[in-house]
């Protein structure tokens, strides 16, 4: 059986917002560096509430960041 990640798309979105640093990023949606690290990394699922605060840090709706299993296609 394939194994289903939570990914996204947050490293790319800070280069696309002013090269965004990931402690930018933390201190904007209230969460440590290290955790932002994670999620980029794709070994942190964030919760629903981290979710929504980070696609209102962009300005995008939460499936433009992220994605359930393979998104080979972005």
């Amino acid at each position: 059986m394939a194994k289903n990640l939570v990914g996204n798309h947050i490293r790319k979105l800070r280069f696309n917002h002013n090269e965004m640093t990931q402690q930018q990023l933390a201190d904007k949606v209230g969460v440590t560096r290290q955790t932002i690290v994670a999620l980029e990394k794709g070994n942190y699922s964030p919760s629903l509430e981290l979710a929504f605060r980070i696609s209102q840090a962009f300005g995008l709706p939460i499936e433009e960041i992220f994605f359930y299993g393979d998104d080979t296609s972005q």
